[in-house]
């Protein structure tokens, strides 16, 4: 479960299109300007790129209460503020600097060049309008196992994603005058293409609107063998859930809350108010008001406040800090009883106060490091584990090397079919050292790794260390892949030349 990061099989073919987050919050350094901002493209790395066969837009909708306690209901217009975005292939500018330009068509058709990465962004001549689009910390925390509750650190710690900013004069824009209450959107669609003579085109590839709809509440991992309907519901129309499909979705919804009430053994829903939650949520737009104070803590009180019959204090929304996961399942497990807390208390980085808003990407490297002590002597491990050619290593299956000395390439494929290409950019044997890089075969980027052998007495110990970034999947992941690669290759050295592990490591 990450929000509407990897929401179904569609979107997790297609990462870009990936609608990973969608915020509401008033400035922080300008209180009459309200922003907006979309997130795609998880675990995005350095060298990602807006999709130029997509459009992405954020949609908001003047919506009124018209029910409340058991009989909730948000009642969204028909009229729709849409902000489009849509971006081109890559260029070079002037000084020969690699770059991507895009637009974000206003909704009474105006249209805002910009530029990626642009810190500034774009503005109006006017200047009720700022935009921006770039690389950015992915703002999004997850914390928590869903299975048990069980407390982790953020499984996204370090993550970048793609950001798609509006900050905009909310009066001249939103018109608060005639309702301050609105839902929005967001959602990746497909460039349109005419339909062939078998097929038609996909109406959209992803959407959201409160956090977690997909991954949480229409997929719960609690509901053994419940057929994933995600990609199902991607498909629907937003703000007009297909009416042959509510009772379906609305059944799954029913079910879920059952489930999640129960996650920690006690009932804290009657029946009819995890029905009413359940026709809440159906209707998913993200709501905010303009004219109340949203916080990092004000996601879902709107909601809330309505189902308990009772008018809303606060604006809603989502800010870039706020805590939603922890909000979500501490509503949906125990009813706002006892607030679950999950194992971290923020994203990788805060967000900013000023435009645009979202942190800038994490770019330190990361690094895993691995040793073992040998009862043998440091030329001899060195004559093993000092060849390029990696044939000690167990997860290795054959290698093929290119060349000799520095610069020498090894293709080296593994045992579960995988293929990894490195380079030898050093080589000391009077130090017992050599460094290599990464080529091409796992998702990182800036990839160094060393490995050494050192003098200790009579015994020696191997060292293994590797510095990366991750590129387009999860730092935790490429993390995991790397420390097996070591801790494999270093622990099949103690049979091999009767090793004992230093107790120091």
């Amino acid at each position: 479960m990450m929000s509407d990061h990897v929401d179904g099989p569609r979107s997790i073919g297609d990462p870009p299109a990936d609608v990973t987050d969608l915020f509401a919050f008033i400035s922080p350094e300008n209180p009459v300007r309200t922003v907006l901002a979309m997130c795609v493209f998880p675990s995005a790395g350095e060298s990602a790129i807006f999709s130029n066969v997509i459009d992405h837009a954020i949609a908001v909708r003047r919506v009124t209460v018209a029910g409340v306690g058991e009989a909730a209901k948000f009642q969204p217009a028909h009229e729709e503020i849409r902000f489009s975005f849509r971006f081109e292939v890559l260029e070079r500018d002037a000084a020969g600097n690699v770059i991507q330009r895009g637009t974000c068509t206003l909704p009474d058709g105006r249209e805002l060049s910009l530029i990626v990465n642009d810190e500034k962004g774009a503005s109006t001549p006017e200047g009720d309008v700022r935009v921006f689009a770039g690389l950015r910390s992915d703002p999004f925390y997850l914390a928590v196992i869903a299975s048990d509750l069980r407390r982790v650190p953020n499984l996204l710690q370090h993550d970048n994603v793609l950001c798609v900013v509006v900050e905009f004069d909310t009066h001249r824009l939103l018109n608060p005058a005639a309702g301050s209450l609105f839902g929005a959107i967001a959602e990746t669609v497909p460039a349109r293409s005419p339909a062939g003579n078998v097929s038609h085109p996909v109406a959209r590839i992803d959407w959201v609107g409160k956090p977690e709809q997909t991954n949480i509440r229409l997929t719960n991992p609690g509901l053994r063998g419940a057929e994933d309907i995600r990609d199902l519901w991607n498909q629907q129309k937003p703000f007009e859930i297909s009416k042959e499909l509510q009772p379906l979705f609305l059944q799954r919804l029913k079910d879920s809350f059952a489930d999640w009430d129960m996650r920690d053994g006690k009932a804290d829903w009657t029946p009819e108010a995890l029905s009413a939650n359940a026709n809440i949520f159906l209707d998913d737009f993200l709501l905010f008001d303009v004219a109340k104070p949203i916080t990092d803590e004000s996601h879902l009180e709107i909601e809330k406040s309505t189902l308990y019959g009772r008018p809303y204090q606060t604006g809603g929304g989502r800010t870039i800090d706020a805590n939603v996961i922890d909000i979500l399942l501490t509503w949906l497990v125990n009813h706002d009883r006892k607030f679950l807390q999950g194992g971290a208390t923020q994203a990788t980085k805060p967000g900013m106060k000023v435009f645009p808003y979202f942190a800038m990407p994490n770019t330190d490297l990361q690094s895993v490091d691995d040793c073992v002590e040998l009862a043998a002597a440091a030329d001899a491990v060195w004559s093993v584990i000092g060849q390029f050619n990696l044939d000690w290593h167990p997860l290795v299956a054959q290698v093929r090397l290119t060349g000799a000395g520095t610069g020498q390439l090894r293709r080296i494929e593994t045992r579960d079919g995988g293929e990894v290409v490195e380079r030898l950019e050093e080589v000391d044997n009077a130090k017992r050292l050599y460094r290599y890089t990464l080529v091409a075969g796992i998702p990182a980027c800036h990839y160094t790794g060393t490995i050494k052998v050192t003098p200790r007495g009579d015994c020696c110990v191997a060292e293994w260390s590797v510095q990366y970034q991750a590129d387009n999947q999860p730092d935790i992941v490429v993390r995991a892949r790397v420390a097996t690669l070591l801790k494999t290759g270093l622990g099949s050295l103690k049979s091999r030349l009767e090793v004992r592990h230093d107790p120091n490591h």
